[in-house]
C-alpha cells in the first residue's frame, strides 16, 4: 500500500498544539504595512488557532508531521 504523503504547503503554513488544535500566522503582515494603523499592526502580531470546522482538513494534510 502506498503511503499517505504530507502536504508541504500546509506543513509551512499551520502547526498542530498538543491539544490537536492549528496554530497560523495571521494575514496581511509581509508588506505593505506602512498604509496600516500602528493598532491595526499590533494586532496582526502573534498566532491565531483555526476554527473547529478547519481542523479536520488541516489534520488530514499534515499526516502527523507539524514540525
Amino acid at each position: 500500500m502506498p503511503k499517505q504523503k504530507t502536504h508541504k504547503g500546509t506543513k509551512k503554513r499551520f502547526r498542530l498544539t498538543a491539544g490537536g488544535k492549528a496554530k497560523h500566522r495571521q494575514c496581511g503582515t509581509s508588506h505593505l504595512a506602512s498604509r496600516m494603523s500602528p493598532k491595526s499592526k499590533r494586532k496582526l502580531r502573534g498566532t491565531r488557532t483555526l476554527s473547529d470546522t478547519q481542523i479536520d482538513s488541516i489534520t488530514k494534510a499534515l499526516n502527523g508531521h507539524s514540525y
